[in-house]
């Protein structure tokens, strides 16, 4: 499997994006904006979600109320993210493929945080219908978060390995 990877990470280092962001002035910046600027608004919304299903803002909208206005721009702003991260990973993907905060990062804390993520969007529908949410959603809002902080974690550990 390592040598697959190892491979593919040759192969998107070879491609034009790749060499672009490695080798242009401001193409590996650009790029860290872009993939930043997504992970601002993905985390932000997520965030809001799931403080709003601990129980803050309760005056204000309903969880479901604030699922439904966050969830078009919370997708979009992971699509942001998706896309500069592969370019980021094209740049030197076999540096980061053979890094061991990026196999955390991606291999074990970002699919389980996503997972966790999709259910959580699904379930705030029904937990959120009144202004008090109830306690395992309060429980899954906190999961939510310390689950992307991990991920944020194992992402700035990256340069140190």
């Amino acid at each position: 499997m390592h040598e697959f990877l190892m491979s593919f990470g040759k192969m998107l280092e070879s491609t034009w994006w790749g060499r672009g962001v490695r080798m242009t002035l401001w193409g590996y910046p650009f790029v860290q904006l872009i993939h930043y600027s997504g992970l601002a608004l993905w985390l932000g919304t997520n965030v809001a979600l799931d403080l709003r299903l601990m129980g803050a803002g309760k005056g204000r909208q309903t969880a479901r109320e604030l699922r439904d206005a966050l969830f078009a721009w919370n997708w979009i702003a992971f699509c942001i993210v998706v896309f500069g991260g592969i370019l980021l990973l094209s740049g030197t993907a076999t540096a980061y493929l053979s890094n061991p905060a990026f196999e955390v990062k991606l291999g074990v804390f970002a699919p389980l945080a996503l997972i966790w993520h999709i259910i959580v969007q699904q379930k705030a529908r029904s937990w959120g219908e009144t202004m008090d949410t109830p306690l395992v959603a309060k429980f899954a809002g906190a999961l939510e978060m310390l689950l992307w902080i991990c991920v944020v974690t194992a992402a700035v550990e990256i340069p140190n390995y």
